[in-house]
Protein backbone atom coordinates (compact mmCIF):
# COMPACT_ATOMS: atom_id res chain seq x y z
CA UNK A 1 0.00 0.00 0.00
CA UNK A 2 1.54 3.19 -1.34
CA UNK A 3 0.52 6.37 0.46
CA UNK A 4 1.79 10.13 -0.36
CA UNK A 5 5.43 10.00 1.46
CA UNK A 6 5.14 6.40 2.43
CA UNK A 7 4.58 2.48 2.20
CA UNK A 8 2.69 0.46 4.51
CA UNK A 9 3.54 -3.40 4.41
CA UNK A 10 3.93 -6.28 6.67
CA UNK A 11 7.05 -7.33 8.67
CA UNK A 12 9.03 -10.29 8.11
CA UNK A 13 12.09 -12.08 10.02
CA UNK A 14 14.20 -10.54 7.38
CA UNK A 15 13.44 -7.35 8.67
CA UNK A 16 14.98 -8.03 12.34
CA UNK A 17 17.65 -5.15 12.04
CA UNK A 18 14.53 -2.59 11.51
CA UNK A 19 12.36 -4.05 13.73
CA UNK A 20 15.07 -3.50 16.58
CA UNK A 21 16.17 -0.24 16.04
CA UNK A 22 12.23 1.02 15.43
CA UNK A 23 11.53 -0.96 18.94
CA UNK A 24 14.78 0.90 20.74
CA UNK A 25 13.15 3.96 18.74
CA UNK A 26 9.93 3.36 20.87
CA UNK A 27 11.09 2.89 24.11
CA UNK A 28 13.41 5.53 24.07
CA UNK A 29 10.42 7.84 23.40
CA UNK A 30 7.45 6.85 25.10
CA UNK A 31 8.80 4.37 27.82
CA UNK A 32 5.26 4.19 29.57
CA UNK A 33 4.01 2.93 26.46
CA UNK A 34 5.04 -0.82 26.74
CA UNK A 35 5.54 -3.67 28.50
CA UNK A 36 9.41 -3.73 27.84
CA UNK A 37 11.91 -1.62 29.35
CA UNK A 38 14.54 -0.33 26.84
CA UNK A 39 17.27 -2.29 28.58
CA UNK A 40 15.09 -5.43 28.24
CA UNK A 41 14.71 -4.97 24.42
CA UNK A 42 18.81 -4.26 24.02
CA UNK A 43 19.63 -7.23 25.44
CA UNK A 44 17.69 -8.98 22.83
CA UNK A 45 19.46 -11.70 20.85
CA UNK A 46 19.28 -12.27 16.90
CA UNK A 47 16.78 -14.83 16.92
CA UNK A 48 14.50 -12.84 19.25
CA UNK A 49 14.21 -9.91 16.75
CA UNK A 50 13.62 -12.57 13.81
CA UNK A 51 10.79 -13.75 15.74
CA UNK A 52 9.04 -10.67 16.30
CA UNK A 53 10.00 -9.74 12.66
CA UNK A 54 7.98 -12.27 11.37
CA UNK A 55 4.81 -11.77 12.98
CA UNK A 56 3.91 -10.08 10.33
CA UNK A 57 3.39 -12.90 7.98
CA UNK A 58 2.08 -15.52 11.25
CA UNK A 59 -1.39 -16.42 11.11
CA UNK A 60 -4.15 -14.69 13.43
CA UNK A 61 -1.37 -11.79 14.02
CA UNK A 62 -0.26 -8.94 12.01
CA UNK A 63 2.60 -6.45 12.10
CA UNK A 64 2.79 -3.68 9.57
CA UNK A 65 5.49 -0.83 8.97
CA UNK A 66 5.09 2.78 7.67
CA UNK A 67 8.68 3.09 5.44
CA UNK A 68 9.49 6.55 3.88
CA UNK A 69 11.03 6.35 0.16
CA UNK A 70 14.39 6.95 1.35
CA UNK A 71 13.81 3.51 3.80
CA UNK A 72 13.35 4.96 7.51
CA UNK A 73 10.78 3.20 9.49
CA UNK A 74 8.35 5.92 10.88
CA UNK A 75 5.82 3.86 12.62
CA UNK A 76 4.11 0.65 13.10
CA UNK A 77 1.28 -1.19 14.74
CA UNK A 78 0.61 -5.03 15.26
CA UNK A 79 -2.59 -7.28 16.19
CA UNK A 80 -3.07 -10.89 17.61
CA UNK A 81 -5.36 -12.90 19.07
CA UNK A 82 -4.70 -13.49 23.07
CA UNK A 83 -7.73 -15.40 23.59
CA UNK A 84 -11.53 -15.76 21.82
CA UNK A 85 -12.94 -13.76 24.65
CA UNK A 86 -10.90 -10.68 23.74
CA UNK A 87 -10.49 -10.89 19.91
CA UNK A 88 -7.98 -8.84 17.86
CA UNK A 89 -5.71 -6.73 20.01
CA UNK A 90 -4.24 -4.26 18.81
CA UNK A 91 0.06 -3.29 20.19
CA UNK A 92 3.22 -1.73 19.45
CA UNK A 93 1.33 1.12 18.23
CA UNK A 94 4.26 3.84 17.63
CA UNK A 95 4.81 6.87 15.06
CA UNK A 96 7.71 8.63 15.08
CA UNK A 97 7.40 12.63 16.43
CA UNK A 98 8.02 13.81 13.07
CA UNK A 99 4.95 12.07 11.29
CA UNK A 100 2.77 12.66 13.77
CA UNK A 101 -0.79 14.19 13.48
CA UNK A 102 -3.28 14.15 10.73
CA UNK A 103 -1.35 15.67 7.78
CA UNK A 104 1.13 13.09 7.57
CA UNK A 105 -1.21 10.56 7.54
CA UNK A 106 0.99 7.55 9.39
CA UNK A 107 -1.49 6.79 11.86
CA UNK A 108 -4.37 6.55 10.04
CA UNK A 109 -2.75 4.50 7.50
CA UNK A 110 -1.76 2.00 9.92
CA UNK A 111 -4.87 1.99 12.09
CA UNK A 112 -6.66 1.34 8.39
CA UNK A 113 -4.10 -2.15 7.98
CA UNK A 114 -4.84 -3.16 11.46
CA UNK A 115 -8.87 -2.76 11.00
CA UNK A 116 -8.52 -4.95 7.81
CA UNK A 117 -7.35 -7.46 9.84
CA UNK A 118 -9.04 -7.51 12.34
CA UNK A 119 -12.35 -7.62 10.62
CA UNK A 120 -11.64 -11.14 9.20
CA UNK A 121 -11.16 -12.22 12.92
CA UNK A 122 -14.18 -10.32 14.48
CA UNK A 123 -16.21 -7.27 14.98
CA UNK A 124 -14.29 -5.28 17.07
CA UNK A 125 -10.46 -4.05 17.95
CA UNK A 126 -9.82 -4.14 21.25
CA UNK A 127 -6.25 -2.28 23.15
CA UNK A 128 -4.97 -1.01 26.25
CA UNK A 129 -3.42 2.40 26.63
CA UNK A 130 -1.62 3.54 30.02
CA UNK A 131 -3.60 5.99 31.93
CA UNK A 132 -0.72 8.52 32.24
CA UNK A 133 -0.54 8.69 28.31
CA UNK A 134 -2.97 11.35 27.59
CA UNK A 135 -1.74 11.96 24.23
CA UNK A 136 -2.63 8.33 23.02
CA UNK A 137 -5.78 8.09 24.85
CA UNK A 138 -6.75 11.07 22.77
CA UNK A 139 -5.69 10.20 19.10
CA UNK A 140 -7.72 6.51 19.65
CA UNK A 141 -10.49 8.50 21.00
CA UNK A 142 -10.22 10.37 17.46
CA UNK A 143 -10.36 7.22 15.80
CA UNK A 144 -13.90 5.91 17.18
CA UNK A 145 -12.03 3.93 20.49
CA UNK A 146 -14.34 4.28 23.64
CA UNK A 147 -13.12 3.27 27.24
CA UNK A 148 -14.72 0.22 28.61
CA UNK A 149 -14.35 0.81 32.06
CA UNK A 150 -12.15 -2.04 32.50
CA UNK A 151 -8.37 -1.57 34.11
CA UNK A 152 -5.10 -3.88 34.79
CA UNK A 153 -1.99 -2.97 36.19
CA UNK A 154 0.83 -1.35 33.99
CA UNK A 155 2.93 -4.79 33.67
CA UNK A 156 6.03 -2.60 34.50
CA UNK A 157 4.46 -0.24 37.13
CA UNK A 158 1.52 -2.05 39.19
CA UNK A 159 0.84 0.68 40.86
CA UNK A 160 -0.42 1.91 37.70
CA UNK A 161 -3.30 0.87 35.36
CA UNK A 162 -3.66 0.12 31.58
CA UNK A 163 -7.10 1.23 30.21
CA UNK A 164 -9.02 -1.34 27.79
CA UNK A 165 -10.44 0.78 24.94
CA UNK A 166 -12.93 -1.05 22.31
CA UNK A 167 -13.83 -0.19 18.77
CA UNK A 168 -16.45 -1.52 16.88
CA UNK A 169 -15.59 -2.40 12.93
CA UNK A 170 -18.66 -2.14 10.62
CA UNK A 171 -17.93 -4.32 8.08
CA UNK A 172 -16.90 -2.37 4.82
Amino acid sequence: MMTEGFTIRNTTAADWPEVRELRLEMLRDTPLGFGETFDAALAHDEAEWAMRGARGTNEHSIVVVAITPSGRWVGTMGGYIPDEATGPLLVGVYVAPDFRGGVAGVTDALLSRIEDWARTESGGLTLHVHEHNDRARAAYERRGFAATGVTEPYVLDPTTRELEMVKQLPTP
